[in-house]
């Protein structure tokens, strides 16, 4: 199941995965996803920093619809323990360390900034196309949306493209 570096085979991973979605497709009435979360903790501490605001702003009301607190999600507790079994999981298998991994004339403190622009630009676009690459291609893709499997196939296409555009960032 775990090759000789300690990781779980990716076809075992795919399996389980799919079982995980037919799960929450079976539990839940819907897929899995993650951008949601943020906007939900976003909405949480917003209720409580400046309730009079969001009772202003229709976009985070909804959050509050009926009376209920916006981590009244299950995807919520979901990303939350996809973070915390993550660092468990790298704890046992020796994988947890403090590094900046970067390419060999790069500074860490360039790939630190690469990575923060980075994150900001792949937040923007999760929410201009109302969905993280789980939901998209996950969820989208197991119930045959036309437009995620559009989606999946430019993320693997310009993957590797984009890759040899700012390769010479890792040099």
């Amino acid at each position: 199941m775990f090759d000789k570096e300690n990781f779980l085979n990716p076809y075992i991973g795919g399996i389980l995965l799919g079982l995980l979605l037919v799960l929450t497709f079976f539990l839940f009435g819907r897929g899995l996803g993650a951008s949601g979360t943020f906007d939900r903790l976003v909405a949480f501490f917003l209720g409580i920093l400046a309730p009079s605001w969001i009772k202003a702003h229709p976009y985070w009301q909804k959050y509050f619809h009926s009376g209920h607190t916006p981590l009244n999600n299950f995807l919520v507790f979901l990303a939350i323990g996809v973070a915390i079994g993550g660092f468990f999981t790298g704890k046992i298998m020796g994988k947890t360390q403090v590094q900046v991994q970067k390419g060999p004339r790069a500074t860490s403190r360039e790939r630190l900034i690469w990575a923060f622009i980075g994150g900001i630009i792949m937040a923007l676009a999760t929410r201009f196309a109302r969905g993280c690459t789980s939901g998209q291609a996950l969820t989208g893709g197991a119930t045959l949306a036309a437009g995620s499997w559009l989606f999946m196939m430019g993320f693997f296409i310009s993957g590797p493209l984009v890759a040899l555009l700012v390769r010479k960032l890792w040099r």
